[in-house]
């Protein structure tokens, strides 16, 4: 999503509002969603850090995370290696729509910028899964489209849920990052 497709879905969701907010009290109360974190610019570690705070502050209960990997870059590779790990979000959550909105606006105000996709970033939170909720809409792909395609985002399910059965593909995130293609290195980071 480059800048003003964040600006426009933004705008979506203050139109409808009312909408949203009568969906998020009764959508998925007991679902657990799973969100990706990754940073590969300045502080790494502090920007994930902060994130995870981010998330806290915009009252997502998180239960678990993952480690964290260091990872090579995927898609534009001449840029700094990442830190990625995954965030477990249960209890009472909002919709889909607006657990994504309140992530956009922790990249936002961790200084995300969007001007050149797929690029190095402060922080990137990707909404990867939420329950088993399949859905396609302009902004919002549920399970994220390329999450069984990055083995940056598949070691952090499989750490955390390896015998979760994907919704749409039928197979487990073990299996998943077993099957996997993406040769990127993926490592467990050590801060030092």
């Amino acid at each position: 999503m480059i800048e003003s497709d964040y600006n426009i879905f933004l705008a979506s969701l203050c139109g409808r509002r009312h909408r949203f907010d009568e969906m998020s009290s009764a959508h998925h109360s007991d679902a657990k969603a799973y969100v990706g974190l990754g940073s590969n610019l300045g502080d790494r570690a502090g920007n994930l850090l902060l994130a995870v705070r981010g998330m806290m502050n915009a009252s997502l209960a998180i239960s678990r995370l993952s480690s964290i990997y260091e990872t090579e870059p995927v898609d534009v590779r001449e840029q700094p290696f990442f830190l990625n790990m995954v965030a477990e979000l249960s209890g009472a959550l909002p919709s889909p729509e607006q657990l994504l909105a309140r992530l956009l606006r922790i990249e936002y105000a961790l200084g995300r910028s969007r001007k050149t996709r797929r690029g190095a970033r402060t922080i990137d939170l990707d909404l990867l899964l939420y329950g088993d909720v399949q859905q396609t809409s302009e902004f919002l792909t549920l399970p994220h489209p390329r999450l069984h395609l990055r083995r940056f985002a598949l070691v952090g399910l499989a750490e955390l849920i390896p015998d979760k059965i994907h919704p749409s593909l039928g197979r487990s995130f073990s299996e998943l990052l077993d099957m996997t293609n993406d040769a990127a290195g993926v490592q467990l980071w050590r801060a030092g």
